[in-house]
């Protein structure tokens, strides 16, 4: 009879990576957002966790990094924190998916029944978990569907505030991030020919007055409906 190998994918908070660097947690958690924001990881999951202080347990919030990306992100975060400290993380990795890999003895696991329970309790929790996801993730979905097939286009002011951001710190991450450039001599942005392609943006010809009534063409680059959607999900954003 073939053993039964574990189907849990590791998985790591962010306070245990603060005890591993020796960082407060906060802090942690902080250079996390930040990496977020570039563009520089994935939004993980965050998670209720407790910690024991002083015999007293506290309840708190932390992100949750599970599987290949999990393993790959944290990895940046400790480099960015603690450089000395990433090996200890590789090491803490690899204890967690020899963990994952040891295979159950089948028979071993019919004739211990508190084993049996906790093998059981392990599953139905996953499943549990999956169907809290699912149904939790159910309307960003959608709204993410009806935004994604909208008509229209915002400029990036608008893109900003939809997306809860500052219209400086926005333009600033579009320009870093490759989406928007200026050319040489110019004083408007335009997007990447990639990002145009994709149906991220777009570019509309408009007419602007001046000061003395006389006209000027000029072109705008403007974010689509699907340009929105991909820029809320890497910015982990919800609240489109």
């Amino acid at each position: 009879m073939n053993a039964i190998v574990p189907l849990l994918a590791q998985s790591m908070t962010s306070l245990e990576i603060a005890e591993l660097v020796e960082k407060r947690h906060d802090n942690v958690k902080r250079t996390i957002e930040n990496l977020i924001v570039q563009f520089v990881i994935a939004s993980p999951q965050i998670e209720d966790v407790q910690k024991e202080v002083n015999g007293r347990t506290y309840t708190g919030r932390a992100y949750k990094f599970t599987g290949e990306q999990g393993k790959r992100d944290s990895i940046i975060v400790v480099a960015q924190l603690c450089p000395e400290f990433t090996a200890r993380l590789v090491d803490r990795w690899q204890e967690l998916e020899a963990q994952v890999a040891k295979p159950v003895d089948p028979m071993q696991l019919l004739s211990d029944p508190n084993l049996l329970r906790n093998a059981l309790l392990t599953y139905s929790e996953k499943v549990i978990e999956l169907e809290q996801k699912v149904e939790v993730m159910q309307p960003t979905v959608e709204a993410f569907d009806r935004i994604a097939t909208a008509d229209g286009s915002l400029c990036l002011t608008d893109t900003a505030k939809a997306l809860q951001m500052r219209p400086k710190d926005f333009i600033s991450l579009l320009n870093r991030k490759q989406w928007i450039y200026k050319r040489a001599g110019a004083t408007h942005y335009v997007g990447y020919q990639d990002k145009v392609q994709s149906g991220y943006l777009e570019h509309k010809v408009m007419e602007v007055t001046r000061g003395d009534g006389s006209t000027k063409i000029t072109e705008q680059v403007r974010v689509t409906p699907k340009g929105l959607t991909k820029l809320s999900k890497l910015l982990g954003n919800n609240h489109v």
